[in-house]
């Protein structure tokens, strides 16, 4: 996304999140509308929510170009994001929440503050586990190398 203004940047986070949004409002919506008998209400909340789906995934390529990602890079991503709001927006929230004496706010923040919590050290754990096996891949990638340049001298030479 370097090419992009900081401007187009934050436009295009702001319309991923509006889309994020409207998916899950219409799902919910959805998932109501059919626990209250009427199925074609739902049909036509889960027909909008798998377009926004799409319009959220248009966003995402633009923000993260998949020529500029790695499966190490996206974990990195994500352990960001998930600590992001482990260490910062929950909290603030919850503390907003008791605030406002809103009891039921305050623990739904803490559950998805835990959450998050679990969330990145799930992520790091994988991290760690990918950085070891590609460490391990780089040593016998380079013995293979080896091999091959003492092949290449033995060929060279007689």
């Amino acid at each position: 996304m370097s090419e992009k203004s900081s401007l187009t940047l934050g436009n295009l986070n702001s319309a991923l999140a509006g889309e994020a949004s409207a998916y899950m409002k219409y799902r919910y919506f959805a998932k109501l509308a059919r626990a209250m008998g009427d199925v074609a209400t739902a049909e036509i909340f889960e027909e909008t929510a798998a377009q926004e789906i799409h319009h959220a995934f248009g966003h995402l390529d633009l923000i993260y170009p998949a020529a500029e990602l790695t499966p190490a890079k996206m974990l990195e991503l994500a352990i960001a994001g998930e600590t992001y709001e482990f260490t910062t927006m929950y909290p603030g929230f919850r503390d907003q929440a008791h605030a406002e004496q809103s009891h039921q706010a305050v623990a739904e923040f803490d559950a998805q503050i835990e959450e998050s919590r679990e969330h990145a050290a799930a992520f790091a754990a994988r991290l760690a586990k990918a950085e070891k096996r590609f460490a391990a891949l780089a040593k016998v990638e380079q013995r293979h190398a080896q091999a091959y340049q003492q092949q290449l001298q033995r060929v060279n030479g007689a």
